[in-house]
């Protein structure tokens, strides 16, 4: 764990533990104006790609245009007996991989506070689950074939086919987290204005459409559409994530540097 306390500048005469008059003290939870320092530029293109790669559902409507973009499972694109199936769960372990990695990167490079800290470590789990989900893929498409739904209900699928429900719904409630957590310890540090602002906005109408999809799974109708605006809130999550980290390094790098200290002139 990196500490940017530890083995620090010695305090400062006139003040106890260096802290500046009018300074909130007291706890971990208070504003930083240290910042959470600037992350690698490959994090903030691989965040970006993540959610690039995790809206590869978009290319339905020219790949795969017999689906049933109102009722059926976004799943059902990449289900193994689909033409482009590959395409679909590419994107998914693509992105997986992406947010592994830019899980790993900010933890390495940023400052550790115990929300931002839990909040990459759930993207981390996104990712994870996000290569389970294109691991597992369904057999087929119960909405597309009749077959098919009468297999998935007499249970006659392979573990695949069911155990992708359980990889589905972990990997949406895990971006969920990583959004929540993050949007507040930008908050609570007063770190990455955009995630403050806007974070748990996107990560409340994710779980707002998230839960919609039981209520549409209980009718049987528009789960489609319902799943399709999900997975779309979900990418502008991970869109989000990288802006904040855009605008902060810009703004690292735009800070000056301080002068060089003034030497005494000496009296020849």
């Amino acid at each position: 764990m990196h500490s940017h306390d530890a083995d620090g500048p010695a305090e400062p005469a006139g003040g106890q533990g260096g802290t500046a008059p009018g300074t909130r003290t007291g706890g971990p939870d208070l504003h930083d104006p240290g910042g959470p320092g600037a992350a690698p530029r490959y994090v903030i293109v691989l965040a970006f790609l993540a959610a690039l790669f995790y809206a590869s559902f978009f290319l339905e409507n020219w790949l795969s245009p017999d689906l049933d973009v109102v009722n059926g499972y976004v799943s059902e694109l990449s289900a193994i007996d689909q033409p482009f199936h590959l395409v679909y769960s590419g994107g998914d372990l693509i992105t997986g991989i992406l947010s592994i990695i830019v899980s790993a990167g900010t933890l390495r490079r940023l400052r550790r506070r115990p929300l931002a800290t839990a909040g990459w470590a759930f993207l981390g789990l996104f990712g994870i689950w996000a290569i389970g989900d294109a691991s597992f893929p369904l057999d087929c498409a119960p909405n597309l074939e009749t077959w098919c739904a009468l297999r998935e209900r007499s249970e006659h699928v392979s573990f695949s086919h069911e155990f992708h429900s359980v990889t589905s719904t972990v990997v949406i409630t895990c971006g969920v987290i990583a959004l929540f957590l993050l949007s507040l310890a930008a908050r609570r540090y007063g770190w990455w204005p955009v995630l403050a602002r806007w974070g748990w906005v996107v990560a409340a109408a994710e779980t707002v459409f998230a839960l919609s999809t039981l209520l549409a799974m209980y009718l049987g109708r528009w789960l489609g559409i319902i799943q399709r605006v999900q997975i779309s809130v979900l990418c502008a999550g991970l869109l989000l994530i990288a802006w904040a980290l855009y605008i902060d390094r810009r703004n690292a790098g735009r800070t000056p540097a301080s002068p060089p200290p003034l030497r005494e002139k000496t009296c020849l």
